[in-house]
């Protein structure tokens, strides 16, 4: 089209020049010929309209805008002038349009190894949602936007798990998370039928979890010990916990009570068959059996304590998790990397364990 355009109005600024020499006499000659000829062409024309092509509108309504409407009436045209005038109309318009583009891209797309990367984690790890994987990406110091992870991974056909929103009840926990600790006794079956319990509490403000025992036959011996060894672990790591939440489960003796009141906590608890009362620890007995037991064949009481050893430590180190900006409880969340050479030669490295059933990135040294 804009070959077209200047070839006509290289030819018609030769045609105005031929126009200089020429008397009025042979102007007024030449324009009644013309006309004449349009009123040849119209009346063999019938009801049918000529096409014009977009140069030929561009030059027209280029050639004829600067005269009034009035004198455009009086002209012969092959068109009506408002015609003339709309073609005008739209070639200013396109014009202010390809003005007003925007000379910059858009936002860059995502580096193709980051891409990989996010695949990667969805691949070897099917449980996982975005939420997670980015909280992943966080942990390796990778920057980059949860819903980009999701539009990666919608993308690929891979369909993310959905977000959980938080409750009234958790809301108000995390206010007073700092204070609180949460307390519970989980389950488990061994291949030959026997039942292992396991004891474990929480810290709400950190996120912290302690694996107290696991034991076949729960006395009260047994865990009023745990309530003793778990007084002493929070003096020694200088826990600040001044409310305990727990169950009415039988398997607590009043002592156990007794040796916490005396360690300056007030035990709280949960009402009959409630147990989004105690949702932080019922929510990390579901990870621990998602991501842990219900992907593990557990042999034997001291099995079940190295496993929950092992989960304990990487729960503790590395998991990332959304309360703590995608920290872990005994690491905060990392700088992310804003170097684009570094971004462009990601050499991340899968740390195994349990023989591969957790899963730990790291990146190469």
């Amino acid at each position: 089209m804009l070959l077209r355009l200047a070839y006509l109005a290289v030819a018609n600024a030769f045609a105005a020049l031929r126009l200089l020499p020429m008397s009025n006499r042979d102007k007024d000659a030449e324009i009644l010929a013309l006309r004449h000829q349009i009123t040849v062409l119209e009346r063999q024309l019938g009801d049918r309209r000529p096409r014009f092509d977009p140069p030929d509108r561009a030059m027209l309504a280029a050639l004829l805008h600067p005269l009034p409407r009035k004198m455009l009436r009086r002209m012969r045209l092959v068109v009506r002038p408002d015609t003339v005038l709309r073609w005008h109309r739209d070639l200013v318009r396109r014009r202010h349009v390809a003005a007003s583009r925007r000379k910059r891209p858009g936002r860059p797309p995502t580096v193709r190894s980051i891409r990989v990367l996010v695949l990667r984690l969805a691949r070897e790890n099917p449980a996982w949602g975005y939420r997670r994987i980015h909280g992943e990406l966080a942990a390796l110091k990778i920057r980059v936007a949860a819903s980009t992870v999701w539009k990666i991974l919608k993308e690929a056909g891979v369909d993310p798990a959905p977000a959980r929103g938080a409750t009234t009840r958790s809301a108000f926990l995390r206010s007073q998370a700092e204070a609180v600790l949460a307390l519970d006794f989980f389950e488990t079956v061994t291949p030959n039928g026997q039942r292992q319990y396991v004891l474990a509490a929480i810290e709400h403000g950190t996120r912290r979890v302690r694996i107290l025992g696991a034991t076949p036959h729960p006395t009260a011996t047994w865990v009023t010990q745990a309530a003793r060894n778990l007084v002493m672990d929070l003096e020694d790591a200088g826990a600040k916990a001044k409310f305990l939440i727990r169950d009415r489960d039988g398997k607590f003796p009043v002592l156990f009570d007794e040796i916490l009141v005396d360690a300056g906590m007030r035990v709280l608890l949960t009402g009959v068959r409630v147990p989004r009362m105690n949702a932080v620890m019922e929510r990390w007995v579901r990870t621990c059996r998602h991501e842990l037991l219900d992907r593990t064949l557990i042999w034997n009481q001291r099995h079940l304590l190295h496993a929950l050893r092992e989960f304990e430590q990487h729960y503790n180190e590395h998991r990332p998790h959304r309360t703590l900006d995608q920290g872990a409880p005994l690491r905060p969340a990392p700088e992310p990397i804003t170097d684009p050479d570094e971004l462009q030669r990601l050499r991340v490295r899968r740390h195994d364990r349990l023989g591969g059933i957790l899963h730990e990135y790291r990146h190469a040294a």
